[in-house]
Parts: structure tokens; C-alpha cells; sequence
């Protein structure tokens, strides 16, 4: 029996509420950056997630073009994918998907609160598109 997930599986499991872990490369002479991120995915298609125009984050995923994500089940059964894939897009983000985002995350209430308390700051905010290309998986819960 292996522990590897299978396409549905991995699949099913990243279109989970799952809180991401980004990665990307860092600048010469540093580790890659490693942040917590919201994302939305749907099977079959692409990963995204937002984040500020000016960040460093942003910088250095225009830099290397590619991001690896981790996201995993911190309560046992224990399992985790992790995915690397190239940047397709890098679009202004749009208020509905900011707000899908954040309901995804913090339900209506909250989402209705953070982005209000955003909105500001809601014009820096971008949309970045992830083809995944690589996978990794472990289910634990398998036996």
C-alpha cells in the first residue's frame, strides 16, 4: 500500500480550506522566502492567491516565475501536498476575489470585517495564477 496520493486525491485535499505555505526564491546569499498564504483552487485548474504589488514576495516570484505550496492536515490523519508550478498570470485583484478569499477563510462575518478594514489598501493588492506542474503527497491516514 502506498501513501502517495492520487490525482483525485491531491487534488480534493488542495481544494481544502487549508492555510498554504508559499515558497519562493530568495535573493542571492538568502533562503528562499517562506509565508503563509490564502489560496483558491478548484481541480483541474490553476492555483491563486493575492498579494501586495510592491511586497518582496511579489519582487521575488516576478524574479524566479515559479512557487512551490505546501498545505497539510495538522490533525491526524496526518497528509500534506505540496505543489511547484510556473506564474501564468499577475492581474489586479478584483473585489470578488478578494471577497471569496477571505469568506473562504473567515466566513461572511469576517470576510465582510477584513475587507473593510482593507479597503484601503485594496488598489495595491494583485492576483497571482499558478499552473501546478510538480506534485508531492502523503496520506498517512492510508493503510
Amino acid at each position: 500500500m502506498t501513501l502517495v496520493m492520487n490525482t483525485a486525491e491531491r487534488e480534493r485535499f488542495l481544494a481544502g480550506p487549508h492555510v498554504g505555505i508559499l515558497s519562493v526564491a530568495g535573493e542571492q546569499g538568502r533562503a528562499p522566502l517562506a509565508v503563509p498564504v490564502w489560496y483558491l483552487y478548484e481541480p483541474g485548474g490553476e492555483i491563486s492567491f493575492a498579494t501586495g504589488q510592491d511586497s518582496r514576495k511579489m519582487a521575488l516570484i516576478r524574479q524566479a516565475g515559479r512557487v512551490s505550496l505546501t498545505v497539510q492536515n495538522e490533525r491526524m490523519p496526518y497528509g500534506y501536498v505540496s505543489v511547484e508550478g510556473a506564474v501564468t498570470a499577475v492581474q489586479q485583484a478584483h473585489p470578488e476575489e478578494r471577497r471569496a478569499l477571505a469568506e473562504r477563510y473567515l466566513g461572511p462575518e469576517g470576510a465582510a470585517e477584513y475587507l473593510e478594514s482593507t479597503k484601503d489598501i485594496a488598489h495595491t493588492m494583485v492576483v497571482v495564477r499558478v499552473r501546478a506542474e510538480h506534485w508531492l503527497t502523503r496520506d498517512y491516514g492510508k493503510h
